[in-house]
């Protein structure tokens, strides 16, 4: 039997690179999605703050699986 996947699209911030966004933006969707499957980086930017601090963001595309 065949499964169904739900795919959404999550964005993480941090101060420190876009490899703990990614961390910060899974560890915080994992906490209210269950089986996350796989993610996808899409999109990394950095937003530049007017104090001239940097936000990296990273992107991803998750997916899970639906539950019967």
């Amino acid at each position: 039997m065949g499964s169904v996947y739900k795919i959404i699209e999550i964005v993480g911030t941090s101060e420190k690179s876009w490899e703990d966004a990614a961390r910060v933006a899974l560890e915080t969707a994992s906490k209210s999605i269950e089986e996350i499957r796989i993610a996808e980086v899409n999109k990394l930017d950095i937003k530049i703050e007017k104090d001239g601090r940097l936000t990296f963001r990273t992107k991803l595309d998750i997916s899970f699986k639906y539950k019967k």
